[in-house]
């Protein structure tokens, strides 16, 4: 029973990214959740190679939407010279607003809010290095 509630855990960190498919190996099992089609809500394959049997986990719903990151950089919630964060959760955005930055090297992009909301929150610290497409903040559409 305890690893079915760890799909669904799993599940539920995947359901606001874009990631499409998770693979882990160990010594005696390989697990694959793979996302059908694209859309938030459908069917989770967890496809374990061992003793158990391959099962399904929906995936959560959610009406949050998860801003990643458009290029590889260093995700910054303020601009190097302000102290103060571009975006704080539980803040109202408009939708072009800047939420926060990516610095490469001294480049600095906006990563920005597809549409007006409420930023839930945070999930990169100030000054990690990111991906193209890892999930930065999450927005909540008004």
């Amino acid at each position: 029973m305890e690893a079915l509630e760890r799909l669904r855990e799993f599940a539920t960190w995947l359901a606001p990214t874009d990631i499409g498919l998770l693979e882990l190996r160990g010594p005696h099992m390989h697990m694959r959740l793979r996302r059908d089609g694209g859309a938030l809500g459908e069917v989770v394959q967890v496809d374990v190679r061992g003793d158990a049997p391959p099962t399904s986990v929906e995936m959560p719903q959610t009406d949050t939407t998860a801003i990643t990151a458009n290029s590889v950089g260093v995700f910054l919630h303020r601009h190097p010279l302000r102290e103060t964060p571009l975006a704080r959760p539980g803040g109202d955005v408009r939708a072009g607003q800047t939420l926060g930055l990516l610095q490469i090297g001294a480049l600095l992009l906006p990563v920005t809010a597809p549409h007006d909301g409420t930023v839930v929150g945070t999930l990169v610290a100030h000054g990690t290095a990111v991906g193209y497409g890892t999930p930065l903040l999450q927005l909540q559409p008004h």
